[in-house]
């Protein structure tokens, strides 16, 4: 007998270890695009704890100019004084070091520029390098990103086509069935849908269709120069606008004639410094 108690003892602190061990230490900084306000930066280099040392990485793979998106992207660090952040950029395909990726992995910051979010996913989708700011993320890292580099934070990632109109438009005309159209993302949150440039660019259709269509989760809309600070299941909003999070807790869904109809769906529209929940 006691020696079954004693395997049940250890049974359930190698779970509880193992559970723990699981449980990501870092936190997400998602900027719906545009300005970065100087407030904002702040905030990146202090939850990234760039003051107290370390460094912090710039992958800029979303970019048509790698190069110019990198540069950017970093004056402001260097304005802050920071000068230990450096673009680290990766090309579909090609074989890298065990030291670049673990320029990634052993970064304090790793911050996704924009671009196309769908051009960064094909670089770094099943490969090495995703796993390298996931292990960079569990670590403790503060894994940040702008406009694409908000939108790949997600497990269903929307591409910003129209299934049904592709030529190009900044916001859907309709709410439509099938026309959203979906990828899959980094996968650091998997109840929520993220939407970027969100009240400049009026991207409510967009966003609706994506949460009758994916019933089960949030959508959040960023807007610009604005962004959501998430640790554990809390996102704190930060900038200088708003955040729009729509919930179909129903999970309502009728299709008539192409188009989408839902009930009781419901809006919040949220503030910097005001939280929400993201179970």
């Amino acid at each position: 007998m006691k020696r079954i108690l004693t395997l049940i003892v250890v049974v359930l602190c190698s779970t509880l270890a193992f559970s723990q061990s699981k449980t990501p230490k870092g936190k997400l900084f998602i900027i719906g695009g545009g300005s970065r306000p100087d407030g904002m930066v702040d905030r990146i280099i202090k939850e990234a704890g760039l003051l107290q040392g370390g460094y912090g990485v710039i992958l800029p793979m979303s970019s048509e100019d790698p190069d110019s998106s990198v540069w950017y992207a970093n004056q402001q660090f260097i304005k802050k004084g920071i000068k230990t952040v450096y673009g680290v950029n990766f090309r579909k395909g090609q074989s890298y070091s065990a030291a670049k990726l673990d320029s990634v992995r052993n970064a304090k910051l790793i911050y996704i520029t924009g671009g196309d979010q769908v051009r960064f996913m094909g670089v770094v989708q099943g490969t090495d390098i995703g796993k390298a700011i996931h292990d960079a993320y569990n670590k403790g890292a503060l894994v940040g990103g702008t406009s694409a580099g908000a939108a790949v934070m997600s497990k269903i990632m929307i591409t910003g086509n129209e299934l049904k109109h592709p030529e190009y438009s900044s916001t859907f005309r309709n709410i439509e069935a099938e026309n959203i159209e979906t990828k899959e993302g980094l996968g650091f949150i998997d109840n929520a849908i993220i939407d970027q440039h969100f009240v400049k660019r009026s991207r409510y259709n967009r966003l609706i269709s994506a949460i009758i269509e994916y019933p089960n989760v949030k959508g959040i809309g960023i807007d610009e120069a604005t962004a959501i600070l998430v640790s554990g299941n809390t996102a704190e909003v930060v900038g200088d606008s708003q955040v729009i999070v729509f919930e179909n807790p129903k999970r309502s869904k009728t299709v008539k004639d192409g188009k989408l109809s839902a009930k009781g769906i419901v809006m919040n529209v949220y503030l910097a410094g005001e939280t929400f929940s993201l179970k």
